[in-house]
Protein backbone atom coordinates (compact mmCIF):
# COMPACT_ATOMS: atom_id res chain seq x y z
CA UNK A 1 0.00 0.00 0.00
CA UNK A 2 0.97 3.58 -0.90
CA UNK A 3 2.36 5.82 2.08
CA UNK A 4 0.95 9.42 1.94
CA UNK A 5 2.35 12.24 3.51
CA UNK A 6 0.56 15.62 5.25
CA UNK A 7 0.54 18.68 6.88
CA UNK A 8 -1.41 20.10 9.15
CA UNK A 9 -2.29 23.93 8.20
CA UNK A 10 -3.28 24.82 12.04
CA UNK A 11 -0.04 23.26 13.88
CA UNK A 12 2.09 22.61 11.11
CA UNK A 13 2.97 18.91 12.07
CA UNK A 14 3.71 16.50 9.22
CA UNK A 15 2.97 13.12 8.89
CA UNK A 16 2.66 10.44 6.77
CA UNK A 17 -0.22 7.43 6.66
CA UNK A 18 -0.37 4.01 4.97
CA UNK A 19 -3.60 4.12 2.73
CA UNK A 20 -5.03 1.89 0.28
CA UNK A 21 -5.48 3.63 -2.93
CA UNK A 22 -9.43 2.88 -3.17
CA UNK A 23 -10.01 4.68 -0.32
CA UNK A 24 -7.17 7.64 -0.67
CA UNK A 25 -8.93 10.73 -0.44
CA UNK A 26 -12.55 9.55 0.71
CA UNK A 27 -12.00 10.42 3.86
CA UNK A 28 -10.92 13.75 6.03
CA UNK A 29 -7.86 13.24 7.21
CA UNK A 30 -7.30 14.37 11.19
CA UNK A 31 -3.51 15.64 12.55
CA UNK A 32 -2.80 13.25 15.10
CA UNK A 33 -1.10 16.18 17.01
CA UNK A 34 -4.09 18.65 17.26
CA UNK A 35 -7.11 16.65 15.58
CA UNK A 36 -7.27 19.36 13.26
CA UNK A 37 -8.97 18.22 9.89
CA UNK A 38 -7.29 21.34 8.38
CA UNK A 39 -4.78 18.89 6.72
CA UNK A 40 -3.23 19.08 3.30
CA UNK A 41 -0.92 16.77 1.05
CA UNK A 42 2.13 17.05 0.60
CA UNK A 43 4.13 15.74 -2.35
CA UNK A 44 7.84 14.57 -2.74
CA UNK A 45 9.83 14.01 -5.75
CA UNK A 46 9.60 10.24 -7.08
CA UNK A 47 12.29 8.50 -7.64
CA UNK A 48 12.38 4.87 -9.23
CA UNK A 49 15.43 2.74 -9.98
CA UNK A 50 15.58 0.08 -12.25
CA UNK A 51 17.56 -2.48 -13.50
CA UNK A 52 17.57 -1.62 -17.49
CA UNK A 53 20.30 0.95 -17.99
CA UNK A 54 19.33 3.46 -20.12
Amino acid sequence: MPTYSYQCDKCGKRFTRVEPIASHGRRKIACPKCASTRVRQVFHPFFAKTSKKS
